[in-house]
């Protein structure tokens, strides 16, 4: 029988496998849209779909309360870490920003803490810090010992991500995981149209079939259809604990880079990826107490 924690790790999987696309794909689109274009019109693209899903699925409006839970939801997956991942884009390497966003383990974890009190064991910390750690060491490693304007635009991004990754996943512990990325898309939605028709330049329409395809899959899967799963899992086996998934998401993304850009994968990227899932495994042993 698989327990709540593991079978929230797996479904969380799901979305993470999802999400380790967006910076091969986001690197693609940027070579024929511009990033604020691409940033506001998937936000638009999934908004409209997600307001059709609302609609279809007769979902309730939400409450004063947690609509302020969603406009932050909005300003951290919808706004902030789509803008600053996909400028970054514009002159950074898809395979280093998918490292830089390898802290995002520990960065959810820490605000989780914080906002729900949650409470990891020592060794959990110890595990999570590893990880990181090893993140971290892999990122000095590839770019000369320091840090660059590319990697502080990825990190904010990645901080942005964290906050409504917590907040979501928090939200869909009392009401549907599929309606809080809904709503939090849909809340956003007149300020997404409005930039989106900003932004829009009329020769985006002769970009060609693997621009739009890229645009595409940004607005339907990593904006819209893995939050599905990744607010499910976080609800099911809880934030601290999930959150670990997402430190495979950078290797998954070395790979996309690989097979979408002709990326070559080292023997310090296999290595390194060998290491970091090792904390995964070793954190889901550790204790972590969740708040009732």
């Amino acid at each position: 029988m698989v327990n709540k924690e593991t079978k929230g790790m797996l479904i969380g999987f799901i979305g993470i496998l999802i999400f380790s696309l967006t910076l091969p794909v986001s690197k693609i689109a940027v070579l024929s849209f511009n990033p604020y274009f691409i940033a506001f019109g998937r936000a638009s693209l999934a908004g409209l779909v997600a307001l059709a899903y609302l609609f279809y699925k007769k979902e309730e409006i939400p409450s004063k309360v947690d609509f302020v839970k969603f406009v932050v939801i909005a300003l951290g997956v919808v706004f902030g870490f789509p803008i600053f991942t996909t400028v970054a884009m514009t002159q950074g390497s898809s395979s280093h920003g998918a490292v830089i966003l390898g802290m995002m383990p520990l960065a959810t974890t820490v605000i989780g803490v914080l906002r729900f009190k949650e409470r990891p064991s020592l060794g959990f910390w110890l595990v999570s810090l590893l990880g990181a750690g090893l993140v971290v060491l892999y990122a000095l490693l590839k770019s000369s010992g320091s840090f660059t304007y590319i990697d502080g635009l990825l990190v904010l991004g990645g901080i942005s991500a964290c906050i409504g990754y917590v907040e979501g996943g928090e939200l869909s512990r009392k009401m549907n995981p599929r309606a809080v990325i809904s709503w939090a898309l849909v809340i956003s939605l007149p300020v997404n149209l409005v930039m989106t028709w900003l932004t829009y330049n009329p020769e985006y329409i002769y970009a060609g079939t693997v621009a739009w395809t890229s645009f595409v899959y940004l607005s339907l899967f990593p904006m819209f259809l893995g939050f599905f799963f990744w607010y499910e899992g976080l609800a099911i086996g809880g934030i601290a604990r999930v959150s670990q998934v997402q430190l495979i998401q950078p290797f998954c993304t070395l790979v996309a880079a690989s097979i979408l850009l002709g990326d070559s994968l080292t023997v310090m990227n296999l290595i390194f990826a060998v290491l970091v899932v090792s904390t995964v495994i070793l954190g889901k042993r550790m204790l972590v107490r969740r708040a009732q």
